[in-house]
């Protein structure tokens, strides 16, 4: 398998689960993921401009190549409604054959388009 065939999750969390469906449907929609599961109702504590901040999120969970990382961080970016959303990429190094090779089948590589 080549580099930009690599096999990776992306977390993306959101303001909620409309948001999420929006851009998890984009996303696979036009190639930049082959699979996104959408979690509801993430709790996350974070710091944000000198203030700790408690919210409530839908986190979406995108499996993905790492060609298409640059590409999908951008199309995240333009769908989303935060001024800095998080978009973190993480290699997947083990997992199912099967589900593999079909995660690389769907995946379109769109950084070479």
């Amino acid at each position: 398998m080549s580099d930009d065939k690599d096999p990776v999750v992306v977390f993306v969390t959101t303001k909620d689960v409309t948001e999420a469906e929006k851009i998890a449907g984009e996303l696979v929609k036009d190639g930049y993921a082959a699979c996104v599961n959408i979690i509801n109702k993430v709790r996350s504590v974070y710091r944000w401009q000198g203030e700790i901040c408690r919210d409530t999120e839908a986190l979406c969970v995108i499996k993905t190549v790492k060609g298409n990382f640059e590409a999908l961080k951008d199309k995240v970016k333009s769908m989303h409604s935060y001024t800095v959303p998080e978009v973190i990429g993480l290699p997947i190094d083990m997992g199912s054959d099967k589900y593999l090779k079909w995660l690389a089948k769907e995946s379109k590589i769109l950084s070479k388009v």
